[in-house]
């Protein structure tokens, strides 16, 4: 009796320490697929896809979200957890409110020791994963070929909602077809039921779908869809700068989101739109899209002024000064390319890495400059060494971005953020990471020089006239974008666009586009005078003779 007392004991503490699973036989709680439902790792339908169960098992229910509609599956052999499932895809045996919360990543390490688990008080489930390998789905071996961008729906119709977007190349394993409409289903794992529908005519098949089963139903009880992330988000790359979203400025920014796609700007499309918010006065800041690599185009002649105020340790010369507004007024890529020679001690591909290094320095890891721009597509020069662009975590599948030049809308916004802070609140990132470079004056001097920057259009044509706006434009066949600071009676915001189309973007779309989302934006912080409506200017000639801003430049004490 004494013996069985003490293993009793040791095996009490051996639960507590967590050397056993808990059992789900503690609620007796069971769920069963509805025809098959895909297992996740965590409770998110975009999580690792670890395994598929089918209609008749059931299987112990021994976890659940406290905060979304998934459950904890274990083995029923084993009672080791193999996987989350969506509630909406199984029949549920029992009260799933007497089971336990869990916050179990599958794959992930267990935390030791675990609680003991109460049944009267659902606690935390953590238990160590020893998974089962998953029992791959039968193939059919039928396959269909992707030839050109192409929506995947929940259903056999465009009334269904798209669950993704395909593109030339991709292949998908075909599981059926309808019998009264030209729609095929296919595998898809993203699915909460693991199927999408693509329309016949879409694909090139190999194999016979006839051999397929049939589907003939024209009413489908589909799971309803886990509802995704807000596409826009706060931006923080800068630690000091995370402030809070007021309940206001992110509802502007489902506004400019809605305008986006109210243009066909969509996402996970390749016809798509990004941009980068900065409320200079709270440091709120929203983005959309910032995960996708765009070309820096003339874009990126922001980061050169910057990269050059770092260098010179005296104002600037006559030629320079001259060479700086021929780059950020008349857009010029051999001015710009100076002010790389410059950076570079005489060498234009030294400067775009020193350029480089100085965004990454500053934390603004996806944006870069490797090489001088091209004047002469047939006359380029050999670089003095290997040229290799730096790997970044921005998405280039989509936009097939310049290798040599590329920037996000966040990175170009934080960037501007800095020269501001620097320019008018005498701190930030440019004082702070490069001590002594740079001065308050010289700051205002990058701002002074790119709102001498008129052009008539894109974010100009978005605020009243006489409106400062310091900025840089940039444009290639299929980008258009505008990157800028904007001083307005209601407070100074950053902000920056970018819209792409492959092979060409018409500047009938993109500029009223740019300037639209402007306009709303200034309307926002001066509701009081609005914008009715936006200008239209005529894009004026660049003349440089007798601009005062090269005096401006060249001043030592410059307060503008």
């Amino acid at each position: 009796m004494k013996n069985a007392r003490i293993l009793f004991l040791l095996l009490l503490l051996a639960i507590a320490l967590g050397f056993f699973p808990a059992r789900a036989q503690i609620t007796g709680v069971e769920a069963e697929a509805i025809g098959q439902a895909n297992l996740r790792a965590t409770t998110d339908v975009n999580s690792t896809l670890v395994g598929q169960i089918q209609s008749g098992t059931r299987y112990p229910v021994i976890g659940r979200s406290e905060f979304f509609p998934w459950l904890l599956l274990a083995d029923p052999a084993t009672n080791q957890p193999i996987g989350w499932v969506f509630r909406d895809l199984v029949n549920v045996y029992g009260d799933v409110n007497q089971t336990p919360f869990s916050t179990l990543e599958i794959g992930a390490p267990a935390v030791s020791p675990a609680p003991p688990l109460n049944t009267a008080s659902p606690g935390a489930v953590i238990i160590t994963p020893t998974l089962p390998a998953a029992t791959p789905a039968a193939q059919s071996g039928i396959t269909g070929r992707v030839t050109g961008e192409i929506n995947i729906r929940y259903g056999p119709g465009v009334d269904y909602p798209r669950i993704g977007v395909a593109r030339v190349g991709d292949s998908f394993e075909i599981t059926g077809w309808h019998t009264q409409l030209p729609w095929l289903q296919i595998r898809y794992p993203s699915a909460p039921n693991g199927f999408g529908w693509v329309a016949k005519d879409l694909l090139e098949i190999q194999g016979d779908v006839f051999t397929l089963p049939p589907i003939s139903q024209t009413r489908f009880d589909l799971p309803t869809l886990t509802p995704t992330q807000p596409v826009v988000q706060a931006s923080t790359i800068f630690s000091a700068a995370q402030a809070a979203i007021s309940p206001a400025f992110r509802a502007l920014g489902d506004q400019l989101w809605a305008m986006m796609l109210q243009a066909g700007f969509e996402p996970e499309t390749s016809r798509l739109g990004a941009l980068f918010l900065l409320d200079l006065q709270t440091g709120e800041a929203i983005t959309f899209g910032n995960q996708i690599a765009f070309s820096g185009m003339s874009l990126n002649k922001i980061a050169i002024l910057a990269k050059l105020y770092g260098t010179l340790d005296q104002p600037p010369n006559l030629a320079q000064a001259n060479t700086i507004a021929g780059a950020m007024i008349c857009s010029e890529n051999t001015s710009s390319n100076d002010m790389l020679n410059i950076i570079g001690g005489g060498d234009a591909y030294t400067g775009a890495l020193a350029v480089t290094q100085f965004l990454q320095d500053l934390e603004l890891t996806n944006t870069f400059l490797v090489a001088p721009f091209v004047i002469d597509p047939q006359n380029i020069p050999t670089p003095p060494f290997p040229v290799v662009a730096p790997v970044t975590s921005a998405d280039k599948n989509i936009t097939q971005p310049d290798p040599w030049n590329q920037a996000t809308v966040d990175n170009l916004g934080w960037l501007l953020g800095s020269i501001y802070s620097c320019a008018y609140d005498e701190n930030g990132p440019l004082l702070e990471k490069f001590p002594g470079a740079y001065t308050p004056s010289e700051c205002r001097q990058m701002l002074h020089a790119m709102s001498s920057n008129k052009i008539g259009a894109l974010i100009e044509a978005g605020v009243p006239p006489g409106t400062r706006v310091a900025h840089k434009h940039g444009w290639i066949a299929d980008t258009h974008g505008d990157a800028g600071i904007v001083f307005t009676p209601g407070g100074n915001f950053v902000l920056v666009t970018i819209l792409h189309n492959p092979t060409w973007l018409d500047f009938s779309e993109s500029f009223p586009l740019i300037a639209e989302i402007t306009r709303a934006v200034y309307n926002y912080y001066n509701p009081t005078a609005p914008l009715e409506q936006v200008r239209e200017e005529t894009v004026p000639e660049c003349d440089l003779f007798g601009s005062p801003l090269i005096d401006d430049l060249m001043s030592a004490s410059f307060d503008g």
